[in-house]
């Protein structure tokens, strides 16, 4: 992959690629030259790999699915997922792919390791927390909290095919199987 690609996703992701409204009482440009009146509807669906502008937050929140791709593009994509409690995103190794995830709501605990036996790297994350998981390292995300963990992905490159919705867990697994 272009190194260049991935130093600016990864200038993005460390400036906090987020997303937000105006409020009233706000004096941001965005205010300044006038945000819209209403929120438009969340609509899950893909909007790759057409130019795209949405608040991320009331889409991860919106998804009640397992995983749902939001955006996927030829070297980039986005999924929300809701992990239920005492769910996971189940142990999984990406040996080409770079992943960012944010926690919009809810607790985790991050583990990640060299193999699926030796996880070593083991944090609590919670909401507004990021996880960069590097590729080649064994990693999962384990909802402790007691509601269902809200989150978002950035894959670099594309991991799910266009248009992916797993409903649940095992779906989801099932899917990996034959993909």
């Amino acid at each position: 992959m272009n190194t260049r690609f991935c130093l600016f996703v990864a200038s993005l992701l460390l400036l906090g690629w987020s997303f937000s409204s105006c409020k009233s009482d706000s004096k941001s440009s965005c205010c300044a030259e006038g945000c819209p009146a209403e929120k438009e509807d969340v609509v899950l669906k893909d909007y790759g790999p057409e130019p795209t502008v949405l608040d991320i937050d009331a889409y991860t929140m919106a998804n009640e699915n397992f995983r749902t791709s939001l955006w996927t593009g030829t070297l980039l994509q986005v999924t929300v997922m809701s992990i239920p409690v005492g769910g996971e995103v189940g142990l999984e190794l990406h040996t080409d792919v770079d992943q960012f995830l944010r926690i919009e709501d809810g607790y985790a605990n991050v583990l990640m390791g060299d193999s699926e036996t030796s996880l070593t790297f083991n944090k609590p994350a919670e909401k507004d927390y990021a996880i960069i998981v590097p590729a080649g390292k064994w990693h999962n995300i384990i909802n402790t909290g007691d509601r269902p963990l809200k989150l978002y992905s950035i894959y670099a490159p594309v991991q799910h095919p266009h248009s992916t919705v797993h409903k649940t867990f095992e779906e989801a697994e099932e899917a990996e199987h034959h993909h």
